[in-house]
């Protein structure tokens, strides 16, 4: 192969590869609909499309009322338990988002959850707190791998 060849193939493989990473969009904006996505699901009472957006692995680790526990079937039940129906789950906002992208396959997300529901007409119950995640982009496309949250109340 001749340097003129070499030279233009090196030229076209620079121009595709930024466009093609373009494309997928930033790792900021695939994890913001991602989170957007687990909101919707949460507020619409399906634990499990919000468990979507967790890394359906065993090595997932959640921390969280002073205890680590591991696995994605472990983290469900735990949802489960915790929020038997649409009632107890309220409806989700996250609010204060501090992204920071760690690489082109690693983000950590800062920002503070809170749940509203309803006890009866006059009074409303707000659980909130702060949470930490870890996204790892993997073949399924950008999952939590790690959630540490924290409760306000």
């Amino acid at each position: 192969m001749k340097t003129a060849q070499i030279l233009l193939l090196l030229a076209v493989a620079y121009t595709i590869v930024p466009i093609s990473l373009s494309a997928q969009g930033s790792p900021e904006k695939a994890v913001r609909a991602l989170l957007d996505a687990q909101v919707q699901s949460w507020n619409a009472g399906n634990i499990e499309e919000f468990m979507q957006g967790y890394w359906q692995s065993d090595s997932l680790r959640f921390a969280s009322g002073g205890s680590v526990k591991y696995g994605w079937k472990t983290t469900l039940e735990r949802y489960r338990k915790g929020y038997p129906d649409k009632a107890a789950m309220g409806k989700l906002t996250f609010s204060n988002l501090e992204t920071t992208v760690l690489s082109a396959d690693a983000v950590v997300v800062f920002g503070k959850w809170e749940l509203m529901r309803e006890q009866d007409k006059t009074e409303k119950d707000r659980p909130h707190g702060l949470f930490t995640l870890t996204f790892r982009k993997t073949p399924q496309g950008w999952k939590i791998i790690h959630d540490h949250t924290s409760s306000g109340n």
